[in-house]
């Protein structure tokens, strides 16, 4: 079967888009092809920094003939309904149509409509120009004379050739020359811009890898990424060093390159005093190059040589590139050093810093103090609807406080790592690269002597910053991690700021999953509705707007324009009115809403680690708010149910549910208790006499929490229950008799209803 090769080469591809454009690509073209009614056997996009590639393999040559009926009105309907019905089906008159008779419904019309198939050269040409015209790039450019005209082509960068050639593997392929905005399709490409910018003819797939390879084209990007991997690695051993791996960079690097050459630079030794986290993001960010670290080392201390990786195999060695590349690392080096050494010093208007640091508890002797004191004198906003980093900063102190105990962590400690949490966002360390938020904190606050906890917890607030991220160490990170997310989560729900579907700007979904780890893996009891309760009601008694930063004091403001002075005034009040109860959601609903968005969380958190989502369902209710209790219950029912007992009870405790529900459901009479004297059996005395040992022992395990327990407990109904549905025939004729008999299936009811909905449960 024939195969189809398809080449879109444009200028620079911006490398953060490639991948997902051969995507697109491959997805447009694929899904057309079988909407039009052809088939394939496979099909694989590539990409480098000036093209996007696919190639489809096994495509059938043309679509099949189709005949399809259309059919229409009774043969007496309205004129109207007829004239519908043929200009629909594309008919000019009803001789066209065909008569078909119906022994209920009578005679009336169908349309016998049929489509010839097409050769996939036709279909091709009829779809490729519209893909390219639509192709979702997120911010397309018209270029050239052309694009002075209406309706112009818009590409990422300007598009330069195209190449579509097709048919079978092994005979001549033929070129499919459909035209977009001047550019002609053909089988001509062009190899690398520097080493082999002529004009190539290519005929199949395997024909064109090769003589793009030939002209210093690598099209496999994974093959790059390879490529620049190995010979990095082998290029820092062969010089005493270890290739620090960044698989995000490696992947920008193979985007940015379609033959890769690989080189090593260096710097001078008087930056390595600079943390390696600054030196590792300014090469990275700025020159897009790998770090080294010495062989043998702590694993911590970087070297003073990078790896660069170039397009362009100089006949120099790379010599040049290397000392420009050079030149640029050791300037933003030198940079860094300036902001380490400038954050360590103190801020040169400690005086106006007085306020914020009383209010704080702040020592303006220590860097990272002034920076936090500085934060809160500048009101630097946190979200227009939610108020300022400072007011933030109250807020969790005041949830963290609260947290503490109940974590177990040092209430001090606590306090004393909230309050200088955020002081590194003024660093300029952070300013420069904000990836460093925490980690910066952290060495700061070791340098002017803080607790390791302190410290610690500086950095770990983050976290974790995804599923797989690891959770904060020690007790007083998980407090203030714990506390900054629950006023994330309740201050966007207060503004009613929530994700809706798959947007979700300020990633709440991440912060409230982070809550959820934290509280199973490091085993937390924590009532969270009462927990969310609290931070509502601290959001609506607070005041979350300020005095904006860019004004001045109000003083200046009265001096320049009194009336300006006043409505601002009165501007601020009002806001600060609102936030005691108007402008934000702090109701018991708001509280049931955000505890519902962790019991999603949750139960994608409890389906990952293979909890069945129908035993998730049957312990979850909607006020359960104990998170870790919750785990445990879905933990333990889950090896109940799977034993021989467990699957016994279930049968007949749903047996005994529905059965119950129907006959409520009929409105039959179900007595308020059972009564001893109206049990006529021996089995129905014997399942009585079980469920109330069973539910005692049941409830009494849940109460000391021993879930496991709880279940033994109520296996010992097994027999009883099978026994009743096997001698007793619940809707006895005596309508008090059917009455007890119902009311003791509710029992039954009950007592599993301690440990688990069961009812919810599949099986």
């Amino acid at each position: 079967m024939p195969d189809l090769l398809l080449e879109l080469r444009s200028e620079e591809i911006p490398a953060r888009l490639q991948r997902k454009a051969a995507g697109d690509l491959k997805k447009l073209v694929t899904d057309q092809l079988v909407e039009a009614g052809l088939t394939y056997e496979g099909a694989r996009e590539y990409w480098t920094p000036r093209r996007l590639t696919l190639d489809i393999r096994g495509l059938t040559a043309r679509s099949a003939d189709v005949r399809e009926e259309k059919k229409g009105p009774r043969t007496d309907a309205p004129e109207k309904a007829i004239e519908g019905f043929l200009k629909s089906a594309g008919l000019s008159s009803v001789s066209e149509a065909e008569v078909q008779s119906d022994p209920k419904k009578g005679d009336f019309y169908v349309a016998v409509i049929n489509r010839p198939g097409r050769t996939a050269e036709e279909i091709v040409t009829d779809i490729m120009p519209d893909i390219i015209r639509n192709f979702p790039w997120p911010k397309p450019m018209r270029s050239g004379a052309a694009s002075a005209r209406p309706g112009s082509l818009r590409w990422v960068r300007p598009l330069q050739s195209i190449v579509c050639l097709f048919g079978p593997e092994h005979d001549e392929t033929v070129v499919i020359p459909f035209e977009v905005d001047g550019i002609t399709a053909s089988n001509v490409t062009y190899g690398h811009r520097f080493h082999a910018p002529g004009a190539i003819t290519v005929k199949r797939f395997a024909d064109y890898v090769a003589s793009l390879e030939k002209a210093k084209v690598i099209l496999d990007a994974e093959r790059r990424k390879q490529i620049i991997a190995h010979d990095a690695a082998n290029l820092a051993f062969a010089n005493g060093l270890e290739l620090v791996e960044d698989e995000g960079l490696l992947e920008e690097v193979s985007g940015l390159v379609e033959w890769p050459q690989v080189l090593l630079g260096t710097f001078e030794d008087d930056y390595l005093a600079i943390p390696s986290e600054i030196i590792r993001l300014t090469i990275k960010t700025n020159q897009k190059c790998f770090v080294t670290r010495p062989q043998g080392g702590d694993g911590q201390t970087l070297s003073n040589n990078f790896i660069l990786v170039s397009n362009i195999e100089a006949i120099d060695g790379g010599k040049e590139i290397v000392h420009g590349n050079g030149k640029v690392v050791r300037a933003r080096l030198s940079d860094a050093k300036h902001f380490w050494t400038r954050d360590q010093g103190d801020l040169p208007d400690l005086g106006t810093l007085t306020a914020s640091a009383e209010k704080f508890s702040l020592n303006l002797g220590k860097p990272l103090d002034q920076r936090m004191a500085k934060l809160d004198a500048l009101n630097v906003t946190f979200h227009a609807k939610l108020g300022t980093q400072g007011a933030r900063v109250e807020r969790i102190r005041a949830i963290a406080a609260r947290l503490a105990p109940v974590v177990g962590a040092d209430a001090a400690l606590v306090d004393r790592a909230v309050v200088l949490a955020k002081a590194d966002l003024r660093t300029e360390a952070v300013g420069e690269f904000p990836e460093l938020q925490g980690v910066m904190g952290r060495k700061y606050a070791t340098l002017q002597g803080e607790h390791a906890d302190v410290a610690a917890a500086i950095e770990d607030h983050w976290k974790p910053l995804g599923p797989s991220d690891r959770l904060p160490d020690g007790k007083v990170a998980l407090t203030v991690a714990l506390a900054d997310k629950l006023d994330t989560l309740t201050g966007f729900w207060a503004i009613d700021e929530k994700p809706t579907g798959s947007k979700d700007p300020y990633a709440l979904r991440r912060a409230a999953l982070g809550v959820v780890r934290m509280i199973l893996e490091k085993g937390i009891r924590l009532e969270l509705r009462t927990a969310i309760a609290d931070c509502l009601r601290s959001l609506g008694e607070g005041k979350a707007t300020s005095m904006p930063a860019n004004v001045g004091s109000l003083e200046e403001l009265a001096a320049k324009d009194k009336s300006a002075a006043s409505d601002l005034t009165d501007a601020i009040h009002n806001v600060g009115d609102e936030t005691a109860g108007r402008s934000f959601n702090t109701s018991d609903a708001a509280a049931a809403d955000l505890l519902s968005f962790f019991h999603d969380r949750l139960k994608v958190y409890l389906r990952d680690q293979g909890a069945r989502h129908d035993l998730i369902d049957a312990v979850l209710t909607p006020e359960a708010d104990d998170l870790l209790m919750i785990a445990r219950r879905v933990e333990a029912l889950t090896a109940f149910i799977t034993s021989e007992d467990g699957k016994n009870l279930l049968a007949g405790a749903k047996r005994a549910t529905q059965l119950l529900a129907a006959e409520e459901k009929k409105g039959t009479v179900v007595a308020d208790g059972v009564s001893e004297a109206l049990l006529k059996l021996d089995a129905e005395k014997a399942l009585h006499a079980a469920i109330v040992t069973a539910s005692r022992d049941a409830a009494d395990a849940v109460a000391k929490e021993d879930f496991r327990s709880a279940m033994a407990a109520l296996s010992t109904l097994r027999g009883p229950v099978d026994r009743f549905f096997e001698d007793v025939l619940v809707n006895d004729e005596d309508a008090a008799i059917r009455a007890n008999r119902l009311a003791l299936l509710s029992l039954i009811r009950s007592a599993t209803g301690t440990v688990a909905d069961f009812s919810k449960i599949s099986g």
